[in-house]
């Protein structure tokens, strides 16, 4: 599983998600994270962001995401 870490601690991964079957952008502090895009599912602390392999990625919308789990970690 392609992990990434920043400051040495847990940020984010990619994975593919088991019942779509789509790959999906996982954020280690995603419960306090509030974007439309993001899904909680059954996770405590996790939320993730599907992608549609058939379309481009919304680059702007992973970047605003990005941007808002970087405050926690600063």
């Amino acid at each position: 599983m392609p992990f990434f870490c920043y400051r040495d601690k847990m940020f984010c991964y990619l994975w593919v998600h088991k019942m779509y079957k789509q790959p999906y952008l996982g954020m280690i502090e995603g419960k306090r994270l509030t974007h439309p895009e993001l899904i909680i599912e059954k996770r405590a602390r996790m939320k993730i962001m599907l992608f549609d392999p058939a379309q481009d990625l919304p680059l702007a919308t992973i970047t605003d995401i990005l941007q808002q789990a970087l405050t926690f970690y600063q």
